[in-house]
């Protein structure tokens, strides 16, 4: 884990214009400052979610065409603090139908904490942790032979560009068989003035959580960054409907990474883009679709119509 992460980091501060990969920003203490940005009154995200999940529960079900006398498997990519899908699963479980729950998740904190909330709270649901990479997890479970829904939440899918969407999709089928569903959670195309306080917000969780990135850093990698050398940087081009964050360098300096044996340099004002949060509508989504397996078969959105989750089915 440790020398992947370095080898990553090299890759994105090597280049010319620096990248570090978002998946980096969990660990402890960034799970509990991501849950603190959903909590943001900014962070409209998680709430129009939640509404879906909330408000639309039967008509979530009934759009996965499931039996209640067929055993599947409800498989949750990133599945985090799993507040939303709780809603789903209690409403799953009093209507009778058969499955396992399968949170996959890359931090092993988030799922333990997921594990113990699910005991407490509906100690009825079978639950079956999956801690590492989504596609090893899916490979892991790909010849059970059970019809398997899974769960892509959050706008998750928005932290890829859209080749990087295609390709991610197309792989995820390829885990599939006929029929298989996937309720993709996507943010909206929405104005400048609705979507960049979700990432900068009065309180400074989202610079938090961004400089966390830095601390994470020097305890795993033995880097010597100065998180006061950098601000966050978030952007938002309503044109294109992609938000992204940057760590900016306010002054010029060079930091050594342990692991990785080298120093990297910083002019002052330079940026390392951390995160992309691509926003969609019915077209891109579709155009994204288009060299995958799978195809748009319903579609739920909140009341301001800021969030989509659209039920993807596998052809």
């Amino acid at each position: 884990m440790i020398e992947q992460f370095a080898k990553n980091v090299d890759a994105g501060l090597s280049k010319t214009e620096k990248t570090l990969p978002s998946k980096y920003f969990y660990d402890k203490n960034g799970d509990e400052l991501f849950v603190e940005i959903m909590n943001m009154p900014e962070y409209y995200l998680t709430r129009c979610e939640m509404e879906i999940f909330t408000t639309q529960t039967d008509e979530l079900i009934a759009s996965f065409q499931a039996s209640k006398n067929d055993y599947f498997e409800l498989i949750e990519l990133g599945a985090g603090d799993g507040s939303k899908t709780r809603t789903l699963l209690e409403a799953l479980s009093e209507k009778g139908y058969q499955f396992d729950y399968l949170p996959v998740d890359i931090s092993q904190n988030a799922l333990d904490q997921l594990q113990q909330s699910l005991q407490r709270y509906l100690p009825q649901v079978s639950v079956v942790p999956k801690h590492g990479d989504y596609f090893d997890m899916l490979g892991s479970v790909k010849d059970s032979h059970h019809p398997k829904i899974v769960l892509f939440l959050g706008s998750n899918i928005g932290n890829m560009t859209d080749p990087e969407a295609s390709d991610f999709l197309y792989q995820l089928g390829a885990n599939l068989s006929k029929g298989d569903k996937l309720l993709l959670g996507t943010d909206l195309i929405k104005p400048a003035d609705v979507v960049l306080p979700a990432y900068n917000d009065e309180s400074g969780i989202t610079s938090s959580f961004n400089i966390n990135l830095l601390h994470r850093m020097n305890a795993e990698l033995g880097a010597t960054f100065d998180p006061d050398g950098f601000v966050h940087a978030p952007e938002y081009n309503e044109n294109e409907g992609i938000a992204k964050s940057y760590l900016l360098s306010n002054k010029v300096q060079s930091v050594e990474i342990a692991a990785t044996g080298k120093t990297y340099n910083f002019q002052a004002g330079e940026k390392i883009h951390t995160e992309i949060s691509r926003k969609y509508d019915d077209q891109v989504l579709a155009k994204i679709l288009v060299k995958t397996d799978f195809s748009i078969s319903a579609k739920f959105t909140d009341k301001k119509n800021y969030f989509a989750d659209y039920l993807l089915n596998r052809n």
